[in-house]
């Protein structure tokens, strides 16, 4: 691992009216003296934000990390333009509450000439529009579900697909528009969701045949001779009787759900080696069909005959330490703090060598 000393920039977006969440992290809080006799009081800790977290393992390994952030404003692209660092973290998910957008920003960076880690514009792009990152699947052999999409009365398909489907936006991350409602089992149920996701994201509509199995990540890091880390997977299978065993928005993100408390995602267990080897074959032809860089996360279904579908691909996906990518690193025998450092060597050297 590099021990030069960098500036890096950890790039992120928040909208106009978050700016009042202070961007850089707040110092340590002074240790309050015990009172005798008394069991001092436990106070709750605020969850850190990955950039956060990111800031402080970069500190760690001896760079010199600052804050930069976008909002959707002209100034905050100007003051972008104007940087200086030796490096962009780039954590970007979207512009002005865009989700399309962070693409452009990706593009953004390159016309200014500023070296940034993770995907590229086009990688960005192949794998938000999730029916053309289908259509390359295809093309290169690579299982994945049959589908088709529906956006103001055209059909687009390539093959007679059958229920149960799942309906979701074509170009939404973090299971946005997905939840206990996208599993459709007849024609009035499917025509209701297309309405609801077209009402509601004012997007195409993407229909695919329901896989059952186990959901499976695979967090892939490299660019020459790109790694796949041990397997982690998402159990589904406490979810409450009836509902659809996908992770759906309430698995991910709504907390007082019973969904969110009887998941977990952990390295998974019982895999043969052939069932492995399948696994990260397949999520390595998907980096490489994407042209994904430095680091990304392929959503995998392993139905019970042993079949390897692909559902979906994430660049630059969610670093937390608590997130799959970095469980992953962790069960490859990676601290957060060097798999943070290895991320800033990867991109540094696209740089240095390209």
């Amino acid at each position: 691992m590099s021990r030069e000393k960098l500036k890096i920039a950890v790039l992120y977006d928040v909208l106009e009216d978050e700016l009042a969440e202070t961007p850089e992290p707040p110092p340590p809080p002074e240790k309050p003296a015990k009172a005798r006799g008394k069991t001092p009081r436990r106070v709750k800790k605020r969850e850190k934000h990955d950039r956060e977290e990111i800031f402080e393992a970069l500190a760690k390994l001896g760079h010199e990390p600052f804050y930069q952030v976008v909002d959707g404003r002209d100034q905050s692209l100007i003051a972008l333009a104007r940087a200086e660092a030796d490096l962009f973290f780039n954590l970007t998910e979207s512009y002005a509450g865009d989700d399309t957008m962070d693409m452009n920003l990706a593009a953004y960076l390159d016309l200014l000439g500023k070296p940034y880690t993770g995907a590229g514009p086009h990688a960005l792009y192949l794998a938000q529009d999730k029916a053309l990152a289908k259509k390359i699947f295809a093309f290169h052999g690579i299982r994945t579900p049959f589908f088709a999409t529906s956006y103001k009365g055209k059909l687009d398909h390539a093959h007679d697909i059958a229920f149960p489907l799942i309906v979701k936006p074509t170009s939404e991350d973090g299971s946005i528009g997905i939840d206990s409602g996208s599993v459709v089992g007849s024609v009035k149920e499917l025509m209701e969701r297309i309405h609801y996701i077209h009402e509601e994201f004012d997007a195409p509509a993407l229909i695919e045949e329901y896989i059952e199995g186990r959901e499976m990540y695979a967090a892939v890091l490299g660019n020459e001779s790109p790694e796949v880390l041990p397997m982690i997977e998402l159990d589904l299978s406490r979810l409450p009787e009836g509902a659809p065993k996908i992770a759906g928005k309430e698995v991910k993100w709504d907390k007082d759900t019973e969904h969110y408390r009887v998941t977990k995602s952990a390295p998974a267990e019982g895999l043969d080696e052939d069932t492995g080897k399948r696994l990260s074959d397949t999520a390595l032809a998907v980096y490489q069909a994407l042209k994904l860089r430095d680091y990304g996360r392929i959503d995998m279904r392993l139905t019970p005959k042993g079949e390897v579908y692909v559902i979906e691909a994430n660049p630059n996906p969610w670093l937390a330490s608590g997130a799959e990518f970095a469980m992953a690193a962790k069960k490859a025998g990676r601290s957060y703090t060097q798999l943070i450092g290895e991320i800033v060597d990867l991109a540094k050297a696209r740089y240095t060598t390209g």
